[in-house]
């Protein structure tokens, strides 16, 4: 599961949660990006040591998971294609699955190498509102018959929350984000 992760939130979490119980992983990697290929970073945000250190906190909210820094190792931009090549030869043997949000397989074909994503992982999205299934569903059927892509659709309720959102109003941080990346925020000065 990768993402900018400026700052992890609650939404995250539960989706990682719940992608973990429906499909069974043994592991799950949490992967801070070091530049998002789609969006620059909005002033004030984290760096990159900030972001994988709240990325270990919400780690330790989820059994199974663990912070990965490959792609801030990496520099540069990140593409998920670049990161499933590596995985794939660092873990000959694992099956790999891509945990994305609603908004991110909904675009999977705007992506580099969308192909590339198909064919290398699995694609385990989690709705963020409830009115995302029927638009889910569609693409998840495009996706199958373009590149013959492997789709689940986590059924669960949704929590809506952005890191947008919580980076702009200190109360929804505080009530959004699990308390010890919270304390690391206020420790670290970031955001307010």
């Amino acid at each position: 599961m990768g993402g900018t992760f400026n700052p992890p939130h609650n939404g995250h979490v539960h989706a990682a949660r719940q992608a973990m119980a429906a499909m069974q992983f043994d592991r799950l990697l949490l992967i801070p990006d070091n530049m998002p290929p789609h969006k620059t970073m909005p002033h004030g945000s984290a760096d990159g040591e900030q972001r994988l250190e709240m990325t270990r906190l919400m780690a330790r909210e989820i059994p199974g998971a663990e912070a990965c820094d490959m792609e801030l190792r990496r520099g540069g931009r990140s593409y998920t294609a670049d990161t499933l090549r590596a995985l794939q030869r660092a873990l000959p043997e694992a099956e790999l699955f891509l945990i994305i949000g609603t908004d991110m397989l909904l675009t999977l074909d705007k992506w580099r190498e969308p192909e590339t994503l198909c064919a290398l992982a699995g694609l385990v999205t989690v709705a963020r509102d409830d009115d995302d299934h029927a638009a889910l569903e569609q693409k998840a059927a495009w996706l199958k018959e373009k590149w013959n892509a492997r789709v689940w659709l986590v059924d669960c309720p949704a929590l809506p929350v952005s890191s947008t959102d919580v980076r702009a109003d200190r109360a929804l941080c505080r009530a959004m984000v699990p308390p010890a990346i919270y304390q690391y925020i206020e420790q670290q000065g970031l955001y307010f």
